[in-house]
């Protein structure tokens, strides 16, 4: 069985100086591939360096709300030259929202966004913006079964985290089981998506939603796989999927 965490924070600075363990103890329980997202103009230079170190991270690069008021006069220079120096990078962290997905769309690169709460709002930004044929990766999704079907048709992946077991079960379900099978992906968020389950792992995440979905654990996990592999197929990536075929 094949893992894919397709959204993780292993440059931050709680668990950085123990990455490199984290990665080779993830690995030995299937877990293949780690998207590593930066965060600020402080972190690029950490997320590049960890790709450059270790072939299963793929590095993705934006800038998180929280830094918004932080970020240089030359911010969007600075991520531009890093995607230029590292093609294989994707754009992570979307925020000053509007022209992170437009850098997205002309890079042909895939893009992470995390909404909380405001996915009416995000729907008619996607739709103003898009189309996306690079893929969006909606980041610890938590939204409703009924927002589901129109982010899907707008090219939109729903990666799923340790955060979903704070959903009442029964919600969850509708949730999960309005989800097309190829648009699930599974992500630890670490070290921030703690569940409330213990041995938190991708490991953990993956039993969990297998088990609200009611399907074979390694089913899902081979499809999330899959999934993440296509999303993470852009051009200049670490990704070949011919390469990743089982």
């Amino acid at each position: 069985m094949r893992l894919f965490d397709a959204h993780c924070h292993l440059q931050d600075p709680r668990i950085a100086a123990a990455a490199p363990a984290l990665i080779r103890a993830a690995t030995a329980s299937g877990v293949g591939r780690f998207a590593v997202n930066g965060t600020s103009e402080k972190d690029w230079h950490l997320v590049k360096q960890m790709a450059q170190e270790h072939p299963a991270v793929i590095p993705c690069f934006g800038l998180h709300p929280w830094w918004v008021p932080e970020r240089s006069p030359d911010w969007m220079d600075s991520l531009r030259q890093f995607f230029s120096e590292t093609p294989e990078a994707a754009v992570g962290e979307v925020e000053v929202f509007q022209r992170q997905l437009e850098l997205a769309k002309e890079l042909e690169k895939p893009v992470s966004v995390h909404c909380v709460r405001t996915f009416g709002d995000l729907l008619e930004i996607l739709k103003r913006t898009g189309p996306f044929p690079a893929g969006v990766l909606l980041h610890s999704y938590l939204g409703s079964a009924e927002m589901v079907p129109g982010l899907a048709n707008l090219g939109c992946y729903f990666s799923l985290s340790g955060f979903l077991t704070g959903m009442k079960s029964t919600k969850a379900k509708k949730m999960l089981k309005a989800i097309p099978l190829d648009r699930i992906l599974l992500e630890t968020d670490a070290p921030d998506a703690v569940p409330k389950l213990d041995n938190v792992s991708l490991v953990t995440v993956l039993k969990y939603v297998a088990s609200l979905l009611e399907m074979p654990e390694a089913e899902l996990a081979e499809a999330s796989y899959r999934n993440a592999t296509k999303l993470f197929s852009y051009p200049g990536p670490k990704v070949h999927p011919e390469a990743e075929t089982v």
